[in-house]
């Protein structure tokens, strides 16, 4: 380890359960950002009230997130994910239960994407 340059000495792991500090450090920033965003969001819905029109935009909002991040892998997919986003349309609309409608198309997708 004494041979390698100074930048690649961090990422030798000579023990596999060994935590990198700046790993950690980034994973301990990620949490408070995330905590942070939501306790701040909440506390901005009690700081103001809450009127009928931002409380349907509230409930549109997680449909949305996730339109926004599977668009775009359906439009630069091929034949498993059109595949899959089919199934995933069909178990949503059948079951009105759309984590399973999502687990059922990550499954597809694998098996699609086996398969084709």
């Amino acid at each position: 380890m004494e041979s390698l340059p100074p930048s690649l000495r961090w990422s030798v792991v000579t023990d596999p359960l060994a935590l990198n500090p700046t790993v950690v450090a980034v994973i301990a920033a990620m949490a408070a950002a995330t905590y942070l965003t939501k306790a701040g969001g909440l506390w901005l819905l009690t700081c103001f009230g809450v009127n009928d029109r931002v409380e349907a935009a509230l409930e549109v909002l997680p449909g949305a997130i996730v339109v926004a991040v599977l668009a775009p892998e359906l439009a630069t997919g091929g034949p498993p994910e059109w595949l899959a986003g089919s199934v995933v349309a069909v178990v949503a609309w059948r079951t009105g239960n759309i984590f399973l409608a999502l687990v059922t198309g990550v499954g597809a997708v694998v098996v699609l994407r086996a398969m084709l």
